[in-house]
């Protein structure tokens, strides 16, 4: 059986570490039969499992299906191996992308500039391109943040990647634990406790991205799930039962301070419009109002945009 980790060892030259992911690390590697560049992700399987647990298999397949589209990161192969120690260790092998929109944000900030509004508007479109595929085949990402949208910097192609905390929301598998998403980007409901979660729960996300790529700034940067709220609230006012039915009904909720609505512009300066009542469209607190993917690429914020490059 060791064979099998060697010989994955020997098909791919580990350039570099690139990254802890959730499930395991991350490296740039060299296949040595294409010489192409790939992300090689090392996934452990749990301690107890004899051969590989079928929620692995049905995330695989999952990923399989959903590299099929652009703005999804590819998945290229599979490999399977056994480590030093006898456990299986399954290798997911992704094309390699050279940035992330995290890091692309920075770049600006560091330079003290701003995004060119026609890159903005490219990289909102093949976001929302991405999600409405995945969605569209029943999937939620549930953790879309600057971190985990890669970039190609040549040809500004944008891509969704680490869908591993992906569920199929058609299948519901158990109720959903909320401790998984990055605070700044997680949706009020979730905050507040529900567990049925939608697809409003990326748009959420989407908006928030939204934001930054504007501002350099993340729209709510709290640091513990209340500050998330409080600072959610302060901008769009306090929810309650008139501007979102049932909110007070969520188990998180309580009383909070009263704050009324302020424009988004007062956040989000230098966005046009447009862009601000696509944004607003994505902001609803109420999840069955808030814009879904397909008809945020509809927008008429995205009418100049030259759609044939994407």
């Amino acid at each position: 059986m060791a064979e099998r980790t060697k010989s994955v060892m020997e098909a791919f030259e580990k350039l570099e570490k690139v990254g802890e992911g959730t499930y395991g690390k991350v490296y740039r590697a060299l296949e040595k039969s294409t010489g192409r560049i790939v992300a090689l992700k090392k996934t452990r399987l749990h301690e107890d499992e004899e051969g590989v647990p079928p929620t692995t298999l049905r995330e695989v397949s999952i990923l399989r299906m959903l590299s099929r589209d652009p703005h999804v990161v590819r998945l290229i192969d599979v490999k399977q191996g056994v480590s030093k120690e006898g456990k299986i260790v399954l290798y997911l092998v992704f094309e390699y992308m050279d940035t992330d929109l995290k890091k692309y944000i920075r770049s600006f900030r560091q330079s003290n500039t701003t995004m060119p509004h026609q890159t903005i508007k490219s990289l909102m479109y093949q976001l929302c391109k991405g999600v409405a595929f995945c969605h569209g085949r029943g999937i939620l990402h549930r953790d879309l943040k600057p971190h985990n949208l890669l970039m190609d910097r040549k040809t500004m192609m944008l891509k969704i990647a680490d869908l591993g905390l992906a569920r199929a929301f058609t299948v519901p598998i158990k109720k959903y634990t909320h401790e998984i998403l990055t605070l700044w980007y997680r949706a009020p409901e979730v905050l507040l406790g529900a567990t049925h979660y939608s697809p409003a729960v990326d748009m959420w996300s989407v908006a928030c991205i939204f934001a930054e790529l504007v501002t350099n700034q993340a729209l709510f940067a709290g640091d513990s799930e209340l500050q998330q709220l409080l600072h959610i609230f302060r901008l769009l006012g306090t929810p309650n039962e008139e501007t979102w039915p049932g909110v007070s009904k969520l188990v998180n909720w309580h009383e909070y301070p009263q704050w009324t609505a302020k424009p988004l512009s007062s956040a989000v300066a230098g966005l046009d419009e447009k862009g601000l009542n696509l944004l607003s469209e994505m902001l609803h607190y109420e999840p069955v109002k808030r814009i879904s993917a397909k008809k945020a690429m509809e927008h008429p914020y995205f009418d100049d945009l030259d759609k044939t490059q994407l």
